[in-house]
C-alpha cells in the first residue's frame, strides 16, 4: 500500500511537516500549526518559497523586517469567506504570532526569487461544476496570479453528498501544453468535525489504486494518477490545495473513461 494517507501528529504545534523529501518527489512541501494566542511559528524559508494561508483565527505576520501586522478574518473555515494569506520567497524568515486560536498552513514549493513578500487576499470565490458536481472554490495562487515562482495554491468548499476534484483527472506528465507534471497535497477538512469523506488515487494501468477514508485534518499524497473525493450526505468537506512541478501551470486531462461528463457538462 503506497503511504499516502498522512495523519497529524497530535493537535497543538506542528502538527503536520511532509517535506519534498519525506513524500519522495521532488517539489511540494506541506506543513499545519495549531497555535494558541500568544504562541509563534517561524521559519527560514531557506530554497523554497512559501504561502501561508490561514485557515483560521488570526496571526501577527512578518517576514524578515517587513511586518503585515495583524491578518486573518475568518474564525471557522467554513465560514467560506476569503482567507488572508502572505507570501514568503526563498531565502527569508517569516514568522506569526497568533493573536486568538489559530490554524496556519504552510504551503512550500522550489523559489526562485523573483517575487516579494506581500499580503494576498480579497480571493474571490468561484463557483464550478454542475449538481452533485457542484462546488465552491478560492483560487489563492493558482496560474493566472502572478505571485509565485512555482506555487499553485487553491481552497475548495464541497457541499454535502457531492462529489470533488471530479471528473477523475490527472497531471503526471511533463508534457506541455496537453498536461503538466503537478505534485498535489490535499489538506482535509469535514464539518461536522466528526465527519468523514473519501479519496481515491488511481492510475489508468492500475499500478496505483488507494481509496482512503479521510478524516478532519489529514492530508493526501497525491504523487500520480487521477484523485477525485467524495463527501457523504451530512458533511461538508473542505480542503487546502498545494501543487507545485518543473513549470507553474496546471493542465490536466480527464479520465478517458469518464470524460463525458466533463463534455456534456461543459456545454
Amino acid at each position: 500500500m503506497a503511504d499516502l494517507l498522512r495523519k497529524p501528529n497530535g493537535t497543538h504545534g506542528k502538527v503536520h511537516d511532509i517535506t519534498a523529501q519525506s513524500a519522495n518527489w521532488g517539489y511540494v512541501g506541506f506543513g499545519l500549526y495549531h497555535l494558541e494566542p500568544g504562541e509563534t511559528a517561524s521559519e527560514a524559508t531557506d530554497d523554497r518559497e512559501v504561502i501561508l494561508v490561514l485557515v483560521e483565527g488570526k496571526a501577527d505576520i512578518s517576514v524578515d523586517e517587513q511586518k503585515f501586522g495583524v491578518l486573518g478574518e475568518r474564525m471557522n473555515v467554513f465560514e467560506r469567506t476569503s482567507p488572508h494569506c502572505v507570501y514568503a520567497p526563498n531565502d527569508s524568515t517569516w514568522t506569526a504570532q497568533a493573536t486568538t486560536k489559530c490554524t496556519l498552513a504552510v504551503c512550500t514549493a522550489p523559489g526562485k526569487g523573483n517575487y516579494p513578500a506581500r499580503v494576498i487576499k480579497d480571493v474571490q470565490m468561484v463557483e464550478r461544476g454542475k449538481g452533485a458536481n457542484t462546488r465552491y472554490i478560492h483560487p489563492i495562487a493558482m496560474e493566472e496570479s502572478d505571485v509565485a515562482d512555482s506555487l499553485l495554491v487553491t481552497e475548495v468548499f464541497t457541499p454535502q453528498g457531492n462529489w470533488s476534484s471530479y471528473p477523475p483527472h490527472r497531471h503526471d506528465e511533463d508534457n506541455y501544453p496537453e498536461m503538466t507534471y503537478l505534485e498535489e497535497t490535499y489538506y482535509h477538512r469535514l464539518n461536522p468535525e466528526q465527519g468523514f469523506g473519501f479519496q481515491r488515487v488511481f492510475t489508468e494501468d492500475g499500478e496505483l489504486d488507494e481509496t482512503m477514508a479521510v478524516q478532519s485534518g489529514d492530508v493526501v499524497l497525491v504523487p500520480k494518477g487521477h484523485h477525485p473525493c467524495g463527501s457523504p450526505y451530512g458533511y461538508e468537506m473542505y480542503y487546502l490545495n498545494v501543487m507545485a512541478g518543473p513549470m507553474r501551470k496546471w493542465r490536466f486531462q480527464n479520465h478517458p473513461d469518464h470524460d463525458w461528463i466533463f463534455q456534456r457538462d461543459s456545454k
